[in-house]
């Protein structure tokens, strides 16, 4: 497959990136209030939030468009794309949900990236 070929899988592998990425950030937002009690509470908190039931309905569209992506990428391209979710869900969470950030957070990040990069120019 040329590389024009595999722009559009590679722009919805990100596309699952993010979804996925979204629906963390969306079950945090769910379980952030304390349930009080023990497991039974916790997870009587994310059966009744709609915000965890968001959150997996976005898994639910990423595992249905991912299913393209792998039949139409390597999986060894398209894998890697995944742990972009890592650097999302950590930007995400200090912009949006105000979570502590530090270097050694920011340099494996970038670490993240320079590693996706380089699987990804040998495509």
């Amino acid at each position: 497959m040329s590389v024009g070929g595999k722009l559009l899988p590679l722009l919805l592998a990100l596309l699952c990136v993010c979804l996925s990425a979204g629906a963390q950030l969306a079950m945090k937002v769910g379980m952030s209030a304390p349930a009080g009690g023990g497991v039974g509470a916790t997870y009587l908190q994310a059966l009744t939030s709609p915000w965890v039931w968001f959150g997996l309905g976005l898994y639910g569209v990423s595992t249905l468009v991912w299913l393209w992506v792998l039949s139409r990428l390597d999986v060894g391209l398209a894998y890697p794309l995944v742990s972009l979710g890592f650097v999302i869900t950590l930007v995400a969470g200090v912009f949006w949900l105000g979570e502590p950030w530090s270097w050694p957070r920011l340099l494996g990040a970038g670490l993240i990236v320079m590693g996706v990069l380089l699987l990804a120019s040998d495509a």
